[in-house]
Order: C-alpha cells, then structure tokens, then sequence
C-alpha cells in the first residue's frame, strides 16, 4: 500500500476526465469538484473527490489554507529551450520590417543560435536549459517537450540531446525545480554551412546520427522544418520514411510560412504537425483523415507579428488541438505559455475548456503520453494550486495570474 497523502480543500478542482480528445469542447462540458481533494500516493493519483469525505480516511493532510483552484499540470508539447547565445538583433530587425526568411538568408536566423549552441560546453547548454525550465515550471508546466536543432553536426547534436538527458535526469525521483523533459531529435532543422545540399546532409543524419541517437537512449521522436528556408516536400518524406523505419516517432514543423509541411504529416501519419499558421481547409481535410495532432504556436505569430494560426477551424474541422509555446531565441523568446494560451483564446474564440484541453491531456497525446492530463485515478500527480476560488480569473487575467503552488508526482515543488 503506497503512502497516501490527501491534499485540498480546493474550491475547485477541474479533473478535465471524460472530456473528447478532439474537436470542440463546451465549458458547460467540465466537471467541477466544489471544495475538493486529492489523494496521492508514491506518485500518481488515488482519488479525486469532495474533501470532507476522504478525510474521513486519510490522516496524513496537505492542507491548502487559502482559496485556491486545482488544475491539471501543464504541458508544453513544443520548445526550443536548449540553446546559447541571443539572437536580439534578428528581433530588432524584424521589427524594423525584415522578415523572418530575409533575415536568416542574410546569416541571421537560425544558423546564428547554431553558431552560439556549437561553442558551448555540454555544462553551459545544461545549465542554460535548466534555468529555462525553472522558469517553466514556476509557470505551472510539469511537462516538456524539447528539441535539438542548434547543433546540425553529429558532436553537436549528440550534446544538446546529452544536455537535455542530464537536466532530465534530475527531474526524476527529485524535488530539482524542473518539468519532466520529452526529447525531440530536430537535426534536420536546417541545412548546416558545412553541406552542399539538403540531400547528403539529411544522409548524413540517417547513416551518422540516428542510431547513435537511438543506441544512447537520447529520443524516440524526430522533427523536421518543411519550408523555403529548411527542406522541401520530398526531402523530408524520404528523410522521415527513413527514420521511421528505425522506430521513432514522428513530428513536423508544418505550414508556418508556405503550405506542404501539414501534406507530409499526413502522407508520412506523424504524430502531430505543428505550427500551421497558414494552413487552411484543405490541409486541415488532410490531418483529420489521417488523425494527426494539430500543435499551434501563438508564441511565434506574437513575436513575429503575423497571423495566428486558425485555432477555432481547426476544432471546427474535428481535429485535436493542442497549444504550445515553440520556445525559442529567434521567433518566440517569451515563453509563457499561459499567456500565449490566453491570447490565442481570446483572439480564436475557444471555450476556456478547449483551451484547457489543449495545454493537458490533449498536449499528452501529441507526446504520446498515456500517464498523464487528466487528474483520475492512475494518472501522475502533476497539478497546480492558482490563488482564485472561480478558475475562469485565470483566464479572465490572461495568463497574468500564475500558480502558488506546482506538484509534480505528487510533490511540492515550489518553496
């Protein structure tokens, strides 16, 4: 019989179960718990019910003095949190009317952050990580998602995923301030300076990185940038075709500035297809039929300052949407997913639970994650305590309102 511990009152308690995995979602939809508890034990979830009657059973309390409302942790399905350098002046740029593309053609961009990613040490990279998702977690994500893609060389790719492994490592079994890391192999993120063309680099990856990668237990996903200023259509299905073989799991930069990225997805059945800013019916047609997960990123429309993508028709259209941060030096440095979530919501018109969904146990299933989103019996003990007794001001103060308190496998995480 594990430890038990009963944490609680909460006003409320949103468990986010039995709600569906894909389109819309109705607030009237979520089931409230009215001054409600949570049972724990070793690390996942017992029971969910109303406080009084599981003290009645329980003798070992966490008790909540304040109001407060409990939600399911976080979970950011899509950062780039693993890198050195700043790419400031590619912001100062864009604000002055360079576009993202023109500015990485002119050594801006991407190939930058490469540069800076390079010359640090695998302590520096895992240092710099893991005050990003100290960060993170503050803001109440307990899961997280991060990709390479900054070191485009075999050395330096196997360092940031070795950089991500270390910080993870310390997430695990410990009360270390960081979410529970989900690697991504983004190799082919560009085409580094050091290869002619797209197809003996993405050969390289195949021959060179892949199974090491796999041998060292460093990620089972892999990624791919499908646009103008990375790899075209059939690169990347000959890229993923490939990689699948080998047993990862697949995901796609897709549809952020040209259409093409959503039509591999789909050909290829990734997991999720990711960004979409200019996706439209046909590709939207596309990804439900061959049920992929649809991941928009606010983060990037907001420091780019270009449209959203269309959150609200991708609902409409039946497909499960998940919302994430796309953390990252270059087109979105902020990094806060609540507020993101909160914008985007506002701006698409999604019901507070569809926005919900999209950061919990929908964000679970883009990273193939079981275990975790809904606060049920069996589920990991990921949750958070917001300072409000109605969970609607969370929303109403767009991301402004942070929790007061993060438990991750059952723990408390903040002081």
């Amino acid at each position: 019989m594990p430890n038990q511990t009963l944490i609680g009152p909460f006003r409320e308690i949103l468990t986010l179960e039995s709600l569906p995995h894909a389109g819309p979602i109705c607030d009237d939809q979520l089931k409230i718990i009215k001054n409600g508890g949570i049972v724990v034990g070793d690390e996942n979830i017992l029971a969910v019910g109303p406080f009084e009657d599981l003290k009645k059973n329980h003798k070992n309390i966490f008790e909540i003095e304040d109001d407060c409302v409990a939600l399911p942790g976080f979970i950011d399905a899509h950062t780039h949190i693993c890198f050195a350098g700043s790419r400031a002046k590619d912001y100062a740029l864009r604000v002055s009317g360079k576009s993202y593309l023109e500015i990485a053609k002119t050594g801006g961009g991407i190939l930058s952050t490469v540069h800076e990613t390079r010359k640090a040490s695998l302590e520096e990279l895992s240092s710099l990580l893991q005050k990003r998702c100290e960060q993170h977690l503050q803001d109440g994500i307990t899961t997280c998602e991060v990709k390479s893609g900054y070191g485009l060389s075999g050395k330096d790719e196997l360092k940031m995923l070795h950089a991500i492994k270390q910080v993870n490592e310390k997430s695990v079994g410990t009360r270390c301030n960081v979410p529970l890391l989900v690697p991504t192999c983004l190799a082919a993120h560009t085409r580094p300076p050091e290869f002619q063309n797209n197809k003996d680099y993405l050969e390289f990856l195949i021959q060179n990185l892949l199974s090491k990668v796999k041998d060292e237990n460093l990620a089972n996903r892999i990624d791919i940038f499908v646009e103008e200023c990375a790899f075209s259509k059939d690169e990347a299905l000959s890229y993923l075709q490939k990689a699948k073989i080998l047993g990862f799991a697949i995901t796609v930069h897709a549809d952020q500035f040209s259409h093409g990225g959503s039509e591999v997805a789909a050909k290829i059945g990734a997991v999720s297809a990711d960004h979409l800013e200019v996706s439209k019916e046909k590709e939207f047609l596309a990804l439900k039929k061959a049920n992929v997960i649809a991941t928009v990123l606010p983060g990037s429309s907001l420091g780019l300052g270009l449209p959203f993508a269309q959150a609200r028709k991708i609902l409409d259209h039946g497909l499960s949407l998940v919302i994430a941060s796309d953390w990252n030096p270059g087109s979105a440095p902020m990094g806060d997913l609540l507020i993101q979530a909160c914008v985007l919501g506002t701006s698409e018109k999604l019901s507070l639970a569809e926005t919900l969904a999209a950061l919990t146990f929908r964000a679970a299933k883009a990273l193939n994650l079981d275990d975790r989103g809904p606060l049920t019996f069996g589920k990991k003990a990921d949750f958070l305590a917001f300072p409000t007794r109605d969970y609607r001001e969370i929303f109403w103060h767009q991301g402004k309102m942070k929790p007061v308190q993060v438990w991750k496998n059952g723990k408390p995480m903040l002081n």
